[in-house]
């Protein structure tokens, strides 16, 4: 297989001689958040049309027990033939350096890629970012974005394995990982935003969301979840349903728990709120009586 070399863009195969098996714990489980996928999507909305699929470094934090956490990442440019690839390590290095002295305590997990293709190359360099990682092992996350027709948009994470009694950089298996998406819940609204856009994606409009269909939204979600909830306790009460313990619990310590931020947060704060309005027009009604009559001891 022929290889290219230049100032720019170096060849994974000349920093990789040989296959890296760290010694570190294998990862057991990775958690990605919304900026570092929206970061992978953004890079493959603007990547070139010869590029068949883009790559980039994860970085993140590794706890004790072998869980990963992905919180961001950064573009990372290559270019891709059926004889060779190549990377640009220069811009890898920069981009690093600059996003350590704003995020010292996250370091490089890994890397990802879009589309499910998982070929040479990519031994070449997972065998890379595996010298970056060490002594831990590095993860690779695959981005499936549903744009090939018949492929469904998802995610998932694999660690390499060598393979051979002599491992070379191109012989590499991927063993895949358990792989979740965290995000807060006001975050939602751009997920449902996305999951909208997937379930029609013929459709090329924009479909921008106002606040008011954000809030509809929700309110039809908690709506279908209570309605759920009330059907459960009525099977239960009516013996057609056997109950479940720790479901009732959980349901009386969520509704136990949401009256009393009713209680604390919602009405004391209102009341507080009427008992201000109130005293300020009574202070108001006060001062204009007050201004009345001392404009008639002037006149007269």
């Amino acid at each position: 297989m022929p290889l290219s070399v230049d100032s720019s863009a170096v060849h994974i195969q000349n920093f990789a001689p040989g296959f890296t098996t760290t010694p570190g714990r294998a990862p057991t489980s990775v958690t990605v958040h919304p900026v570092a996928l929206f970061s992978i999507l953004d890079h493959y909305l603007r990547r070139t049309d010869a590029q068949e699929r883009v790559i980039g470094t994860l970085l993140g934090k590794r706890s004790e027990n072998g869980e990963i956490e992905v919180r961001s990442s950064f573009a990372v440019l290559h270019s891709e033939t059926e004889e060779q690839v190549a990377v640009d390590m220069d811009y890898l290095k920069t981009m690093y350096e600059l996003h350590h002295k704003v995020n010292p305590k996250e370091g490089i997990v890994g890397w990802y890629s879009t589309g499910s293709n998982l070929n040479t190359y990519s031994a070449l360099i997972h065998n890379f970012y595996s010298q970056e990682t060490a002594p831990h092992q590095a993860i690779h996350l695959a981005l499936n974005t549903g744009v090939v027709e018949g492929e469904q948009a998802g995610i998932k994470a694999y660690v390499g394995s060598p393979v051979g009694v002599f491992p070379k950089p191109e012989n590499c298996v991927f063993t895949p990982i358990p792989c979740e998406l965290r995000f807060q819940d006001v975050e939602r609204s751009g997920f449902d935003l996305l999951t909208g856009t997937a379930a029609s994606p013929t459709s090329t409009a924009a479909h921008p969301t106002t606040d008011l269909e954000v809030l509809e939204n929700s309110l039809q979600s908690v709506s279908a979840m209570l309605d759920r909830v009330l059907s459960y306790v009525r099977s239960v009460l009516s013996g057609e349903v056997k109950g479940d313990p720790a479901v009732g619990r959980y349901l009386m310590d969520t509704l136990g728990a949401s009256t009393d931020d009713l209680e604390k947060n919602g009405f004391n704060a209102s009341l507080q709120d009427t008992l201000m309005v109130s005293y300020i027009a009574s202070l108001v009604r006060s001062q204009a009586e007050v201004s009345s009559r001392l404009a008639l001891v002037t006149a007269t």
